[in-house]
């Protein structure tokens, strides 16, 4: 019994130890960066508004590439894709940045401190990472695998397109208003 628990044991750190072995380096400086920026998004903070827009889009575009790197795409995986992606994206612009201050005349904007950001992006990144580990497996050759992974990465993709597109909307909507005093909500 003990023996079989040993080796169960060693199996099980050999396929941790392959993982991360395995695992390309810009997805360990990915991961310290959106910690870093999350913890950056604990305190009251002003930012250009570029700056913002980082963090959508690297979810964005391995939300897509998903679909477009994946082995298995039926017609039934990329209009759910599409459906969650739309879905998220409508959420995500409803309910998009809120509370900020803009400042268009020097393209920055304060936002308020919040641990949302650093919860909300570390999250989706483990489990974006565990789309692309079980993808490296083989595991998604399991129709089952391949939705679960098409729709966490098309959640992902749609989210952050509408939130980047509310927070965008926001902004130039906040036009009239030039100064550290125009707010957006």
């Amino acid at each position: 019994m003990l023996r079989d628990t040993q080796q169960r044991h060693g199996t099980e750190m050999q396929m941790i130890y392959g993982i991360l072995t395995h695992t390309p380096l810009w997805v360990f400086a990915l991961f310290v960066y959106l910690v870093w920026q999350g913890c950056q998004s604990l305190r009251t903070r002003t930012v250009p508004v570029w700056r913002v827009l980082v963090v959508p889009l690297v979810f964005f575009v391995w939300g897509v590439a998903r679909i477009v790197t994946g082995h298995v795409s039926t017609r039934s995986l990329l209009w759910a894709w599409g459906a969650t992606a739309l879905l998220f994206g409508s959420l995500a612009f409803a309910r998009g940045p809120r509370a900020m201050t803009i400042d268009r005349s020097n393209g920055h904007v304060t936002r308020a401190g919040s641990a949302v950001p650093l919860i909300r992006n570390v999250s989706i990144f483990l489990l974006q990472y565990g789309v692309a580990v079980s993808a490296a497996m083989k595991l998604d050759d399991d129709i089952v695998i391949a939705m679960i992974g098409r729709l966490i990465s098309s959640a992902s993709a749609g989210y952050f397109a509408g939130w980047a597109a509310a927070f965008l909307y926001r902004y130039w909507r906040a036009g009239g208003a030039n100064g550290p005093d125009a707010r957006a909500g």
